[in-house]
């Protein structure tokens, strides 16, 4: 990391095959620029395999976001972790430090004002490192931003699905929303501000989340190295739920759960609560699951069963058949040198450009 800093807070923006949505986000970010805010992008091209790329090449130059926005293709579909850590390396490897790294996902965008609120908090709070915003729907609705770690006891009331027993433990995984600011456990990272020394203390994104649970995990890192997270509700960004993934929102009790989750939520698991827990963990789900199973076929009015055959693809991922091995994505055991790769292709192609501005101008 370079030594000299300036103001600059660096929007990272992960595309992949969703290059309308994208744009609409840049759009957002542009009129935040034009009143003020020091932002810089770095969108990232995921390794869609379609025409994402031109697309987005082309709205950038079409718009004259060139000034402000970097267009980083990835060279493989490496998931969300990986493309997140390529803007984020570039964000850091080119010109001063940044001031703040924004990662957004590509299905918001930003309500005006939506930053400012988020930097106050990390220029007030020097032990907060991670600080997201309110997520709402289009129509204004608030959604569960702030969240606690996943536990035993959150396994227990996800595989339940009961409002009694949700009563009695006086548990939810997600935080009340709230008006003011709160601490947090962790946040959604569909909008994200972090400190550049967190990245300094932890490292980046850890690459072996394919896709979901890698915010958790980075959050949980950050809090064993002393940075706390917060909710700040002042800062607004529009959460087109699932648009990006397919995975959560309305889609999610259509669409069969895809196996990196599961392999995600192993890792996760293994990683921060070890063998046994993780085994406990487990076997508390689906207990708990099948016994709502058990509850539907005396209901007189059933219940639609959510997502297709969610017990059986989790007993399938859980340790009883998987064991104890860390889940690891295979195609990411490069990623750093890919991330040096790819950096040293961006500096060359800015060196070639900015000698052929020289040129033309002489």
């Amino acid at each position: 990391m370079l030594s000299q800093s300036s103001d600059t807070v660096v929007v990272v923006i992960v595309n992949f095959r969703t290059p309308a949505l994208t744009i609409d986000c840049l759009r957002s970010l542009a009129t935040e620029r034009e009143a003020g805010a020091p932002i810089q992008a770095n969108v990232v091209e995921g390794g869609s395999g379609d025409d994402s790329a031109e697309i987005l090449s082309r709205a950038i130059e079409d718009n004259g976001w060139a000034r402000w926005v970097k267009l980083i293709v990835s060279p493989r579909n490496g998931g969300f972790a990986y493309a997140n850590n390529l803007g984020i390396s570039a964000a850091f490897n080119r010109g001063p430090k940044p001031n703040a790294i924004w990662l957004l996902n590509s299905d918001t965008y930003i309500l005006p004002g939506a930053l400012k609120p988020l930097q106050a908090i990390l220029e007030q709070y020097p032990d907060a490192g991670i600080v997201g915003s309110r997520l709402v729907y289009p129509d204004g609705r608030p959604q569960h931003s702030a969240f606690r770690f996943p536990t035993l006891r959150g396994e227990l009331l996800d595989g339940a699905r009961s409002t009694i027993i949700s009563c009695l433990m006086r548990r939810s995984s997600a935080l009340p929303i709230s008006e003011e600011l709160v601490g947090a456990e962790w946040i959604a990272g569909a909008s994200m501000l972090i400190r550049p020394e967190v990245f300094s203390s932890i490292g980046y994104l850890d690459d072996n989340y394919f896709m979901y649970f890698e915010e958790t995990d980075f959050c949980r890192r950050a809090l064993n190295a002393n940075w706390k997270t917060m909710y700040e509700p002042q800062s607004r960004v529009v959460h087109l739920v699932g648009q990006s993934s397919g995975v959560t929102g309305e889609q999610e009790t259509k669409k069969r759960r895809p196996t990196y989750w599961f392999e995600s939520r192993h890792r996760y698991f293994l990683t921060h609560f070890g063998a046994v827990s993780t085994l406990l963990a487990d076997l508390c789900w689906l207990f708990w699951r099948a016994c709502w199973h058990f509850r539907q076929c005396f209901r007189r009015e059933k219940r639609a069963h959510g997502t297709p055959h969610l017990w059986k693809d989790f007993l399938r991922h859980s340790v009883l058949f998987k064991g104890f091995s860390m889940p690891a994505f295979s195609g990411n055991k490069d990623a750093i040198n890919e991330r040096a790769l790819i950096i040293e292709a961006m500096a060359t192609n800015a060196n070639e450009k900015t000698q052929i501005q020289a040129a033309a101008t002489s």
